[in-house]
């Protein structure tokens, strides 16, 4: 099973899209929802209405929700994402046989839940999800399943106005070549998220036998390349996030690979990195074993070339949370791409003055803003909705949040980075760390395990009401459910050999 990013919700706030070069309002592939509606009433509905009045209610219902002591201008629940849902029963079995997996022995045994099942799941979680709520189709390798049924499961997400991404491990793409071209052309996919580490086992070809993260750079990069194809394709921006189980075995490899996204940027906009949880199964006593502070220290390494407490402060004074922050910990930044080489640099640095204050005062004003779902004129209608609604606002800071990153990407310079964008010498992509922490039953039964179940952002519909994720993997639900599934097949089959 592919784990869950938890899915840190990557919009891009309208400010913090100043340094995108290749921001939704000028990308040459701007996402199209596979069911749009006419070009000129989306428009004119972002115009009037840039944030709906339910994603807002949404925001101020999960924001009360929190506890005081999670209501700081690191937390992003509430203010800006919803957290996020999964699937269950999708597809239970899955062609790879990885050292750390939440599934358990018998998921291969189980048959897929029908498609209507899984649709209810979906009607399920959109309340809590909210409009272009992110929504993972997982459990097991779903790209196993019909496609004509993976397809319609995507096209139904988007007819419900949730943003499906599919989590995988990506070999059925290179097995299957056109694959990819038509789940995105058909069924409307926009975000995928391919699974990528050495825990796992059953590849094909000449990454089958890989012992360290830096031999799979390569495969990374043949993903990136297969990505960049379809987009070429098909017109849509695919957007493509990566994930990796983090043991004490590849622990070491993760600067290897932060420092390839940051010198490839483009690749992928997210990598999350998640330390396996001792559930499922995942081999005894590889889970529960990585401590996140020494985690952060080699995306720090990766990110900065060491992993000082300085450097480590530096990356961490970007930090964000989505609910409680044991629980995951993100930092949105910008790569600032030059032929000499490429930078990173958070998003938003605590302590920065001009960060805070732009950043903080457009999430008061436009907390719940989303442009993954618009064509590229419905997206820029967005942004004048934008502007109308709050003049003062962009004219006392756009100007001066721009000179701002002008002058951090150019070490201090700013007419230098003008200049640079200017000629192309200097081109700027989004990029996004994660990391998520599922628990075991040990930790869940702790009062921290507790806490963090009370302030869970990542669902799923099991026995008609939303669980904990780590409740699903660590508490037998997942089991109990599946029991429920493989019931009617094992009737049936009973009844043949009668």
């Amino acid at each position: 099973m592919r784990r869950g990013l938890g899915h840190i919700d990557d919009r891009r706030y309208l400010l913090a899209a100043v340094p995108y070069r290749r921001s939704i309002l000028r990308s040459p592939h701007s996402a199209r929802p596979s069911m749009p509606r006419s070009s000129l009433s989306a428009a004119w509905s972002a115009f009037t209405e840039p944030v709906l009045a339910e994603s807002r209610a949404l925001l101020a219902k999960n924001w009360a929700q929190l506890t005081p002591a999670l209501r700081t201008a690191h937390q992003m629940l509430g203010r800006q994402g919803n957290g996020c849902g999964a699937t269950i029963g999708a597809m239970p079995r899955c062609d790879f046989a990885c050292r750390g997996c939440y599934l358990g022995e018998e998921a291969n045994k189980i048959p897929a839940e029908s498609v209507e099942a899984i649709k209810a799941q979906m009607r399920a979680l959109r309340p809590v999800l909210g409009p272009a709520g992110n929504l993972q189709l997982t459990d097991g390798e779903v790209t196993l399943r019909p496609v004509e049924e993976v397809i319609a499961l995507l096209r139904y997400a988007r007819e419900l106005d949730l943003i499906p991404m599919l989590m995988t491990h990506g070999d059925s793409f290179r097995r299957r070549p056109g694959l990819l071209e038509r789940l995105v052309r058909e069924g409307g996919l926009t975000e995928v998220s391919i699974h990528v580490d050495t825990t796992q086992r059953g590849r094909v070809g000449e990454w089958r036998h890989a012992t360290t993260e830096a031999e799979l750079n390569g495969l990374r990069a043949e993903f990136a390349a297969m990505l960049e194809r379809a987009r070429a394709a098909t017109g849509i921006n695919v957007r493509a996030a990566t994930t990796m189980t983090i043991t004490p075995e590849n622990l070491g490899g993760v600067a290897d690979v932060v420092r390839w996204l940051v010198q490839h940027p483009g690749s992928f906009f997210m990598i999350s990195f998640q330390p396996i949880a001792q559930v499922g199964r995942t081999e005894d006593g590889l889970g529960d074993s990585v401590d996140v502070e020494a985690l952060w220290r080699e995306i720090a390494r990766g990110t900065y070339g060491d992993a000082e407490p300085a450097t480590v402060a530096r990356l961490l004074g970007g930090q964000k949370w989505l609910g409680h922050p044991a629980c995951n910990r993100f930092v949105h930044g910008v790569v600032a791409a030059r032929p000499e080489g490429a930078t990173f640099h958070p998003e938003r640095q605590r302590g920065d003055a001009t960060d805070e204050r732009v950043v903080d005062g457009f999430l008061d004003r436009f907390g719940g803003i989303s442009f993954r779902r618009d064509a590229r004129g419905t997206a820029l209608a967005r942004a004048a909705g934008l502007a109308l609604r709050a003049p003062g606002f962009f004219a006392r800071h756009l100007g001066a949040y721009a000179w701002h990153w002008l002058a951090r990407l150019g070490e201090g310079r700013p007419w230098r980075a003008a200049r640079e964008f200017a000629t192309g010498r200097l081109r700027t992509h989004g990029l996004l760390f994660v990391s998520h922490h599922f628990m075991s039953r040990a930790q869940l039964e702790t009062p921290l395990g507790q806490e963090r179940v009370q302030h869970c952002v990542f669902s799923v519909p099991v026995g008609g009401e939303l669980r904990s994720m780590c409740e699903v993997n660590a508490l037998g639900l997942r089991e109990q459910y599946y029991a429920q599934i493989a019931r009617p097949t094992r009737r049936a089959a009973e009844a043949v050999t009668a």
